[in-house]
């Protein structure tokens, strides 16, 4: 019987301890503290038991170290696949020149294939940040799509949270002017549509779905953040959610991050992170109800075969840049 539920690309960014340090502006980030050797062994667990496969995006620099090798072995020969989340998670990648943006792409692509055995053809921007330049390279590289649009307007809201939070200095957080995106990006497409480059060519972007019409996110942090104040409310909002995307025909591009799995008593060190109140056992049971939930009215698969869906239906949809 065909399947009837519309499918789900699911994701993790696999952000490591030292990208948030750096990202908050505290010292010793340069040394790549890990907790990648915890994380991943935990995350495929859980993954193994729903019987879910998704997408990492993966860091090079963190592909980079041998300390890192076994862990991100596990993904791939435990069936998942592996996404590009730039060399340095940097979210001001539309400050690089194009050289320089050719390397964070190839550099990453080239200890993927040496830690993971897979070349990537997904890449997804550290702090939701984009580049038309990039997505002429990342065609030229193999790539199918990019991940990288957050359609919301409540962006420079958290921007705002996120410089009071940190303890970066004026000439940072100006480096950083465009993280989250503007209120103008709340005007962009939930589903998936292709970009219209200067050449020609046309290029798939899967916009991290958000409340169709509404434009509210949704991603498990978020829901992490509401099940603090009320779990029944985190519920309810989660099931209106889905059955507005289902209705709306948007599919659904979820986002996970590592510290939606682990609470400050697993990483002290980022304690200043939000939500990292909520203890990590209880994180895990959030995280279950939550895939259970998805994978209960959509069919849960990694990004690219996500992608070669929408492909395959060849949408109208084109964004010129």
């Amino acid at each position: 019987m065909r399947n009837l539920r519309p499918p789900a690309g699911i994701s993790l960014d696999l952000d490591n301890q030292w990208s948030y340090m750096k990202i908050h502006g505290d010292a010793g980030w340069q040394n790549f503290p890990s907790y990648l050797h915890i994380f991943i062994p935990e995350v495929l667990d859980l993954l193994d038991r729903l019987d879910i496969r998704i997408t990492f995006f993966v860091v090079g620099q963190d592909a980079a170290l041998e300390k890192n090798k076994d862990a991100l072995s596990m993904i791939t020969k435990n069936g998942h696949e592996v996404g590009n989340h730039s060399f340095n998670h940097e979210p001001w990648i539309f400050r690089l020149s194009h050289d320089e943006l050719i390397q964070e792409v190839r550099d990453t692509d080239l200890y993927l294939r040496n830690s993971t055995g897979q070349k990537p053809v997904g890449f997804r921007g550290p702090g939701y940040t984009w580049d038309a330049r990039l997505f002429e390279i990342l065609m030229d590289s193999g790539y199918i799509y990019d991940a990288s649009t957050f359609p919301m307007y409540l962006g420079p809201l958290a921007r705002m949270y996120y410089f009071w939070k940190s303890d970066l200095d004026d000439a940072e957080k100006h480096r950083r002017r465009r993280l989250y995106g503007s209120f103008a990006d709340g005007l962009r497409p939930v589903k998936p549509y292709y970009w219209m480059l200067p050449t020609g060519r046309r290029f798939l972007e899967i916009p991290v779905t958000t409340w169709p019409f509404l434009k509210i996110p949704f991603h498990l942090s978020y829901l992490l953040y509401l099940h603090q104040h009320s779990d029944t409310a985190m519920r309810l909002f989660l099931a209106a959610a889905l059955a507005t995307c289902r209705l709306a025909g948007s599919g659904l591009s979820f986002l996970l991050h590592p510290l939606d799995l682990m609470g400050g008593d697993l990483v002290p060190g980022l304690a200043f992170f939000p939500g990292m109140k909520t203890r990590t056992k209880e994180k895990k049971r959030v995280f279950i109800y939550v895939l259970e939930a998805i994978k209960s009215q959509f069919e849960c698969v990694n990004m690219s075969s996500y992608a070669r869906t929408w492909i395959n239906r060849n949408p109208n949809k084109v964004v010129g840049l």
